[in-house]
Protein backbone atom coordinates (compact mmCIF):
# COMPACT_ATOMS: atom_id res chain seq x y z
CA UNK A 1 0.00 0.00 0.00
CA UNK A 2 0.66 3.47 -0.66
CA UNK A 3 0.64 6.73 1.18
CA UNK A 4 -1.72 9.32 -0.33
CA UNK A 5 -1.86 12.73 0.37
CA UNK A 6 -5.04 13.49 2.45
CA UNK A 7 -5.00 17.24 1.23
CA UNK A 8 -2.99 19.45 -0.58
CA UNK A 9 -2.50 22.89 1.05
CA UNK A 10 -2.16 25.93 -1.05
CA UNK A 11 -1.44 29.78 -0.41
CA UNK A 12 2.28 30.05 0.05
CA UNK A 13 4.39 31.86 -2.96
CA UNK A 14 7.88 30.71 -0.76
CA UNK A 15 8.75 27.82 0.72
CA UNK A 16 7.53 26.63 3.77
CA UNK A 17 10.09 26.82 6.90
CA UNK A 18 7.87 26.00 9.90
CA UNK A 19 4.63 24.55 10.41
CA UNK A 20 2.58 22.90 13.11
CA UNK A 21 -0.18 20.42 13.18
CA UNK A 22 -3.56 20.58 15.70
CA UNK A 23 -5.32 17.37 15.41
CA UNK A 24 -7.67 18.23 18.40
CA UNK A 25 -8.96 21.07 16.26
CA UNK A 26 -8.21 20.15 13.31
CA UNK A 27 -5.65 22.71 11.71
CA UNK A 28 -2.64 22.79 10.05
CA UNK A 29 -0.67 26.14 10.61
CA UNK A 30 2.28 26.56 8.36
CA UNK A 31 4.63 29.90 7.42
CA UNK A 32 6.55 30.78 4.54
CA UNK A 33 10.20 31.98 4.42
CA UNK A 34 8.43 35.15 2.96
CA UNK A 35 5.30 35.99 3.65
CA UNK A 36 2.45 35.33 6.43
CA UNK A 37 1.62 32.44 8.01
CA UNK A 38 -1.35 30.43 7.21
CA UNK A 39 -4.48 28.13 8.74
CA UNK A 40 -6.00 25.47 6.88
CA UNK A 41 -8.06 22.88 8.13
CA UNK A 42 -7.02 19.18 7.75
CA UNK A 43 -8.98 18.97 4.61
CA UNK A 44 -7.11 21.64 2.68
CA UNK A 45 -9.59 24.75 3.21
CA UNK A 46 -7.59 27.81 3.27
CA UNK A 47 -9.08 29.77 6.90
CA UNK A 48 -6.63 32.23 8.09
CA UNK A 49 -3.64 34.36 7.24
CA UNK A 50 -2.03 35.70 10.41
CA UNK A 51 0.73 38.65 9.94
CA UNK A 52 2.45 39.96 12.28
CA UNK A 53 1.84 43.48 13.67
CA UNK A 54 4.89 45.06 12.05
CA UNK A 55 4.42 43.99 8.89
CA UNK A 56 6.11 45.87 6.37
CA UNK A 57 5.64 46.07 2.20
CA UNK A 58 8.43 44.15 0.40
CA UNK A 59 9.87 40.94 0.86
CA UNK A 60 13.48 42.53 2.06
CA UNK A 61 11.38 43.67 5.08
CA UNK A 62 8.04 40.97 6.14
CA UNK A 63 8.39 39.15 9.43
CA UNK A 64 9.78 35.82 8.54
CA UNK A 65 8.29 32.77 10.87
CA UNK A 66 11.04 30.45 12.26
CA UNK A 67 8.49 28.49 14.72
CA UNK A 68 5.23 27.60 15.46
CA UNK A 69 3.30 26.47 17.60
CA UNK A 70 -0.35 25.45 18.42
CA UNK A 71 -2.46 24.64 21.17
CA UNK A 72 -5.47 22.54 21.76
CA UNK A 73 -6.93 26.14 23.59
CA UNK A 74 -7.05 27.83 20.39
CA UNK A 75 -4.06 29.96 20.60
CA UNK A 76 -1.13 29.84 18.06
CA UNK A 77 2.80 31.34 19.28
CA UNK A 78 4.93 31.97 16.53
CA UNK A 79 8.43 33.08 16.92
CA UNK A 80 10.07 35.53 14.39
CA UNK A 81 13.52 35.72 12.87
CA UNK A 82 14.22 38.89 14.16
CA UNK A 83 13.48 38.16 17.81
CA UNK A 84 9.19 38.47 17.42
CA UNK A 85 6.91 35.95 19.66
CA UNK A 86 3.66 36.83 18.62
CA UNK A 87 0.94 34.61 20.03
CA UNK A 88 -2.47 34.65 17.89
CA UNK A 89 -6.05 33.12 18.20
CA UNK A 90 -7.51 31.17 15.89
CA UNK A 91 -9.59 33.43 14.53
CA UNK A 92 -6.18 35.12 13.46
CA UNK A 93 -6.76 37.79 16.38
CA UNK A 94 -3.30 38.74 17.48
CA UNK A 95 -3.19 38.69 21.45
CA UNK A 96 0.43 39.35 22.55
CA UNK A 97 4.08 40.43 21.42
CA UNK A 98 6.96 39.91 22.88
CA UNK A 99 10.55 40.99 21.71
CA UNK A 100 13.74 38.94 22.80
CA UNK A 101 17.72 39.22 22.44
CA UNK A 102 18.08 35.49 22.69
CA UNK A 103 18.37 33.12 20.28
CA UNK A 104 15.57 30.81 20.36
CA UNK A 105 15.33 26.95 19.11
Amino acid sequence: DFATPRAVLTGHDYEITCAAICAELGLVISGSKEGPCLIHSMNGDLLRTLEGPERLEGPENCLRPKLIQASREGHCVIYYENGLFCVFSVNGRLQATMETDDKIR
